[in-house]
């Protein structure tokens, strides 16, 4: 029973998986979209849905600090659905307010370059959010 967490952007989507147990979360992939064009890296998802036997997703939900809902997390919602079509599996909605602050400071603090940063913080952010909801299940 493996869960996918998904930290979306307009550009990229930030792919995570957790262990057997559900216990950790790793950073797989980050897969890129085109918002604006209706390329949201459907294929590529189903594709590791496969490979790693998902069982359930958890999408960031970017709530604004006041606790409302602004057009990053109405994209959120959007993916949501699309996922709950395509795969028939329980998509959960996770706030995830500052994990790409958090991120970028982790990675900031690990001295990693802006350039390779660039590269994996939607990847690193897909991480929180999937062990934010499995340590809140644990």
């Amino acid at each position: 029973m493996r869960i996918m967490g998904l930290d979306v952007g307009s550009k990229t989507v930030g792919v995570a998986i957790s262990d057997a147990l559900g216990w950790t979360a790793q950073g797989i992939e980050t897969v890129k979209i085109d918002e604006a064009n209706g390329e949201f890296g459907i294929e590529r998802i189903a594709e590791l849905v496969k490979e790693y036997a998902i069982t359930e997703f958890v999408v960031g939900y970017p709530k604004n600090m006041n606790n409302t809902v602004g057009p990053r997390g109405e994209a959120s919602e959007s993916y949501k659905k699309l996922l709950e079509e395509t795969f028939s599996l329980p998509v959960k909605l996770w706030d995830e307010r500052l994990t790409t602050m958090a991120a970028e400071r982790m990675l900031i603090e690990a001295d990693v370059s802006r350039k390779k940063r660039k590269q994996v913080i939607d990847k690193m952010a897909a991480v929180m959010i999937l062990q934010g909801y499995l340590d809140s299940k644990n």
